[in-house]
């Protein structure tokens, strides 16, 4: 039998797919970098995975009709901020199509100038390393050149078109006696 040489049409809508892929429990991201003006640019995504370790590589992508890809796109850096619990509003804010998104926002500047919010559970400090168009989104892929966490932080978590907190299942032993595995 011969392998296919393309997949088969889709025999689910567009709005099938979205909550089938809503069922995936994410954590969140606000993507931070300069603009070519030097003014502050970020948005919320949880489209973010590890890639690698040695190098450290880390992806998330972006829409191609996204007004902010050209900032991306062209820059050397950006900074892949994980969000905590209490940055929902934060979220919110960067997921909005409000151009005044930094404004009252503490954040520092990190590699490349890009903003690293205070607060966050980690930051990735991201050399834009290589992008790869795919459908409808770019994917980008950055090699971490600085990373850090709060080891004390609850994350924000994504899941079904809401946003939750995680709070642990055990009493924070590390035995989780629920474990598949076991």
């Amino acid at each position: 039998m011969t392998p296919p040489l393309r997949a088969v049409a889709p025999s689910f809508s567009a709005r099938d797919f979205r909550a089938a892929l809503g069922m995936f429990a994410t954590g969140v991201t606000i993507v931070t970098a300069r603009g070519a003006d030097g003014a502050p640019v970020g948005l919320t995504a949880n489209s973010f995975n590890s890639v690698s370790l040695a190098p450290p590589l880390v992806l998330w992508s972006l829409a191609r009709s996204a007004g902010s890809m050209p900032h991306f796109e062209r820059g050397s850096h950006y900074a892949i901020n994980i969000l905590a619990a209490d940055q929902h509003a934060l979220a919110e804010r960067f997921a909005s199509k409000s151009a005044r998104r930094f404004e009252g926002v503490a954040f520092s500047e990190g590699a490349g100038g890009a903003p690293i919010l205070a607060g966050s559970a980690a930051v990735f400090e991201c050399f834009n390393r290589s992008r790869y168009e795919e459908g409808d989104h770019v994917i980008f892929v950055g090699e971490v050149e600085r990373c850090a966490h709060r080891a004390d932080a609850q994350p924000l978590i994504f899941h079904g078109g809401r946003y939750f907190t995680e709070l642990p299942i055990q009493g924070g032993d590390g035995d989780d006696t629920t474990s598949p595995s076991r």
